[in-house]
């Protein structure tokens, strides 16, 4: 799971290199062959449906099913992507923090999605640095 966190780690770094949230995502299948990764780009597309666990969802393309699919995303996912999870029965979830922000997690749990909580030290550094620097843009991106 940790190199699989890599590349959710690398597309949270390239959104804030863009100006954006730094929040990264990538959706695997149960082999852990990459089907698709995405970033949190709702500045930089002006769309705020596109998070990063929606953008690696796009990115993957159709997939025949969801249940034997891994999302890894950097931040424990908020309502509207936890919703994505459930409504594609995605099997299991693997979150780099939810220090920062704990969403649906225990939500997507008692429904029975898989969920690993790596507590990452460079996700929660770099969600807390981008929180107190931006915190009404934060606020934008969580609905608050």
């Amino acid at each position: 799971m940790p190199g699989m966190l890599e590349v959710a780690v690398a597309e949270a770094r390239k959104g804030l290199a863009e100006g954006g949230i730094p929040i990264g995502a990538a959706l695997f299948s149960v082999d852990g062959s990459l089907l698709g990764s995405g970033r949190n780009r709702r500045v930089q597309l002006g769309d705020p449906s596109v998070h990063a666990e929606t953008d690696a969802f796009r990115n993957a393309g159709r997939q025949r099913g969801y249940r034997s699919t891994i999302m890894v995303t950097t931040l424990s996912p908020c309502w509207y992507c936890s919703g994505l999870v459930r409504q594609f029965n995605i099997g299991a979830v693997v979150i780099g923090e939810s220090r920062t922000f704990d969403g649906g997690r225990e939500w997507l749990a008692e429904n029975g999605v898989a969920i690993t909580v790596l507590d990452d030290p460079r996700c929660v550094t770099m969600m807390s640095e981008f929180i107190a620097a931006n915190p009404d843009l934060w606020a934008e991106d969580i609905g608050e």
